[in-house]
């Protein structure tokens, strides 16, 4: 299922991360597309904002993965912009990052083609006037249909 929103700004990606983490279970892999500064680590942000998570968020682009740790929930960031090659996942022992009690966000998932696990949900980041544009595909139809209903009923 296909669905797009308009995020008018910042506080609205921060709000839009904090409603994801209302609906995305543990064991859960995202990827996220979309060009440097459309607002991929700002989306993180606002999710780890809703679990407790106070300290600073930085984008993962020259450490390839953040690790967050809040109120039992683990969060991995992963941007594998800088990647050359997906081999080198392997070598970081990515594969032990995807437990069932971890959610993963994965920047630039084309980049670990044929290494990384299949997403829940996929969004995608375009820039439009001032704001972006976000589009949802998920595996799961009611998983974009609570998504949708989130993003809704913050529009009211």
């Amino acid at each position: 299922m296909n669905t797009a929103f308009y995020i008018e700004d910042e506080a609205a990606m921060l709000v839009f991360g904090a409603q994801l983490a209302t609906v995305l279970l543990p064991g859960s892999v995202v990827f996220l597309h979309g060009e440097l500064g459309v607002g991929k680590t700002t989306l993180v942000r606002g999710f780890l904002r809703t679990l407790g998570f106070d300290r600073a968020v930085k984008s993962p682009t020259y450490t390839l993965v953040e690790s967050y740790s809040s109120g039992g929930h683990k969060v991995f960031h992963f941007d594998l912009y800088r990647l050359a090659e997906p081999d080198e996942l392997e070598y970081m022992g990515i594969r032990d990052y995807f437990d069932s009690s971890a959610i993963c966000f994965i920047e630039w998932p084309e980049r670990g083609s044929g290494l990384l696990p299949s997403p829940v949900l996929e969004i995608t980041f375009f820039h439009q006037e001032r704001g972006r544009v976000v589009q949802l595909s998920a595996a799961d139809p009611s998983l974009a249909g609570k998504i949708a209903e989130q993003l809704q009923g913050n529009s009211n």
